[in-house]
C-alpha cells in the first residue's frame, strides 16, 4: 500500500489577547494587550455613502447584560504571513472577537427574515464554535445605515467593508509579531490516503441575498476583499479543502 501523501501544510500560530482599550492607534502587542482607536471611523464613512454612522465599543467579560442590534457576524481576527489561504503560515487572535451589527437610520433592523436585536446575553450563545468563549472580549462594530438599506443587498455588504477595513489595521500588526512568541503552534496537512474511503463533508451556505450571503477565498481568513459572494458565483457548489476551511476560505455574512 502507498504510503500518506502530504498536498498542503497550513501553519497556525495564534496569540493571546487578555486586555483591550482605547488608545492612540488600533494594535496588537505581544504582550497581550491590543488598543483600539475610534479616528478611522469618519474615513470608513467616507468612503461608504450607504453608511450613516459607526460606533464601537469594547464588551468585556460579564458584560453582555446591554443592548445590541442584530448581529450580521462574529469574526475573529486572523491574517497570512506566509502563503496563501489553506496553506503556508497564518497568525491569529484567541481572546478576542469583533462583532458587526447593523440597523438603519429609521431603527429598522438590517435583516431579510427575522432579526437578532435584544439583549446580548440572550442573542448570543457563548462556548459554541464561531462564537467567543465566556471569557472573551468583544469589539463591537455597529453600523448604521441609510434609510431602507439594511433590507438591500448593497448596504449590509457595505457594512461587511467597512468592518473588513478596521480589521485591517489590526491584521497589519499581526504580521509583524515574532512568530517564536506566539501563544500556541498548530500544523495542519491536507493528505491523500491511497486505499482509504474519501469522505466528503457538504455544508450549506447563505445566498438568498441581501445580508444572507458568503463571500469566498478572499485575500485573508475571514475577511471580504479578493472574495467572491456566493450569490454572485450562482450558488453552484465548491470544493473547498480542508486546510482553506480551516484557514478561513468563508465568510459568513447573515
Amino acid at each position: 500500500m502507498q504510503e500518506e501523501i502530504n498536498l498542503r501544510r497550513l501553519v497556525i500560530k495564534s496569540y493571546h489577547i487578555n486586555q483591550v482599550d482605547f488608545g492612540i492607534e488600533n494594535k496588537v502587542f505581544l504582550d497581550g494587550k491590543m488598543t483600539v482607536n475610534k479616528d478611522i471611523l469618519k474615513e470608513l464613512i467616507e468612503e461608504e455613502p450607504l453608511i450613516e454612522n459607526i460606533d464601537i465599543q469594547i464588551i468585556k467579560t460579564n458584560e453582555h447584560d446591554r443592548f445590541t442590534n442584530t448581529i450580521m457576524d462574529i469574526i475573529p481576527i486572523s491574517t497570512k504571513v506566509l502563503g496563501k489561504i489553506g496553506e503556508g503560515i497564518t497568525h491569529t487572535l484567541t481572546g478576542v472577537f469583533v462583532m458587526l451589527t447593523g440597523v438603519d437610520s429609521k431603527g429598522i433592523q438590517t435583516a431579510e427574515f427575522g432579526s437578532s436585536e435584544g439583549n446580548l446575553k440572550e442573542q448570543l450563545f457563548l462556548n459554541r464554535p464561531g462564537t467567543p468563549g465566556k471569557d472573551d472580549i468583544i469589539i463591537s462594530f455597529d453600523v448604521t445605515l441609510a434609510e431602507g438599506q439594511g433590507q438591500v443587498r448593497p448596504g449590509p455588504t457595505a457594512a461587511h467593508r467597512a468592518c473588513d477595513k478596521f480589521c485591517n489595521k489590526f491584521r497589519t500588526t499581526l504580521k509583524k509579531l515574532n512568530g517564536h512568541k506566539c501563544t500556541e503552534r498548530h500544523e495542519f496537512y491536507d493528505k491523500i490516503r491511497p486505499g482509504k474511503k474519501k469522505v466528503v463533508i457538504i455544508k450549506q451556505v447563505a445566498g438568498q441575498g441581501a445580508m444572507y450571503d458568503t463571500q469566498l477565498f478572499s485575500h485573508e481568513p475571514s475577511s471580504m476583499e479578493g472574495g467572491r459572494s456566493i450569490i454572485d458565483m450562482g450558488n453552484v457548489p465548491m470544493i473547498v479543502t480542508p486546510n482553506e476551511y480551516r484557514d478561513g476560505a468563508l465568510r459568513c455574512m447573515c
